[in-house]
């Protein structure tokens, strides 16, 4: 294990990226951030407002030439993850990618056949429901089998409103890539098939948002768990997840807090955004980044959990797009690279 802090370059510097940049600063330990890649003069000026020995770059080639870094945190849009992780692979640095790993089944495959070219993976994708305690809890009752077999899961994913560059595949490619990637970890198998159903739509969504709809999965050994994407519900961001098991029910996701009882009303506080939703999450998940790759490692889903929820993503916009139900093909086996 190295005893120096590991040198790291943050691409993207909107809200994710600057909310990583703030975390590196103030929760974690054994890293720094020497460089921010970001286009935008402006916003990486003030991304590193605080960091007066960072540099500045345009472009990811520019920060592995010139800034010695050891890491790369990738917080770029999905469609943009490609020309960032290629050259961050050939210089062999430490990655830790945002999700999706990128948009279809086809780049991720580009991506693991160059990863493959190292002695290791490199890559930790950053699907950080697997580091929130209420997930980590649920799936271990599930393998457990206290409650029985794992039967059906009911999961909500709500947003209080959405931008003008949101489009219906988004609901699917942006949203409910998460769940993509959590129901196969929780269950301990494959998505096998998918079916989209649109509800009744919200005359306060955009007038192009199909919203919302109902996301439908199978695994292969027939659990069903359905998605309610929600992204115009007005009140706030809220992330919920209901087992059915054959001797009971499980839920995580409620907002925990002060409850009050007044004047004949009752109420509370709802999350407005993932980053208090998932913050202790992201810290965790980010932490144990660093620590994994200061020993040469990872520590959380790879390239090959990527390209899964890609492939499963892209089932669900043809199903999304015909109404069907679309059996989820996976296009290679897993490789022994990533057991």
């Amino acid at each position: 294990m190295t005893t120096a802090n590991l040198r790291v370059a943050v691409v993207g510097a909107g809200q994710m990226g600057a909310d990583h940049i703030a975390r590196f600063s103030h929760k974690i330990s054994g890293a720094e951030v020497v460089a921010v890649v970001e286009p935008d003069e402006a916003r990486a000026k003030a991304a590193v407002a605080g960091l007066p020995e960072a540099s500045t770059r345009t472009r990811i080639e520019d920060a592995l030439e010139k800034d010695s870094i050891d890491a790369v945190l990738i917080a770029t849009p999905g469609p943009f993850h490609e020309a960032v992780l290629l050259p961050a692979l050939e210089a062999g640095v430490e990655i830790l990618c945002e999700k999706p790993l990128t948009p279809d089944s086809e780049s991720s495959l580009r991506i693991l056949q160059a990863e493959q070219q190292l002695d290791r993976p490199h890559i930790q994708l950053g699907f950080m429901r697997r580091f929130d305690a209420e997930y980590i809890a649920l799936r271990e009752l599930i393998a457990s089998a206290d409650a029985g077999a794992l039967l059906m899961l009911h999961c909500a994913h709500r947003n209080a409103s959405t931008g003008e560059g949101y489009t219906s595949s988004m609901l699917i490619t942006d949203s409910v890539v998460h769940e993509m990637d959590v129901i196969p970890w929780l269950v301990g198998e494959p998505i096998a098939a998918v079916e989209v159903k649109k509800a009744r739509k919200n005359s306060l969504a955009p007038a192009w948002l199909d919203d919302p709809q109902l996301i439908i999965f199978e695994t292969i050994s027939g659990v069903l768990a359905d998605v309610e994407i929600n992204v115009n519900v007005q009140f706030g961001y809220q992330v919920t997840t209901e087992a059915v098991f054959e001797k009971g029910i499980a839920e995580i996701g409620k907002t925990a807090g002060l409850m009050r009882w007044q004047d004949a009303s009752f109420g509370g506080v709802e999350h407005v955004s993932f980053k208090t939703r998932f913050a202790a999450a992201y810290d965790s998940q980010v932490q144990r980044w660093v620590n994994a790759a200061r020993n040469g490692t990872i520590d959380g889903p790879s390239a090959w959990d990527g390209f899964l929820a890609a492939t499963v993503s892209e089932a669900a916009v043809e199903a999304q797009t015909t109404g069907k139900r679309v059996a989820v093909q996976y296009a290679v086996a897993k490789p022994d690279f990533y057991n």
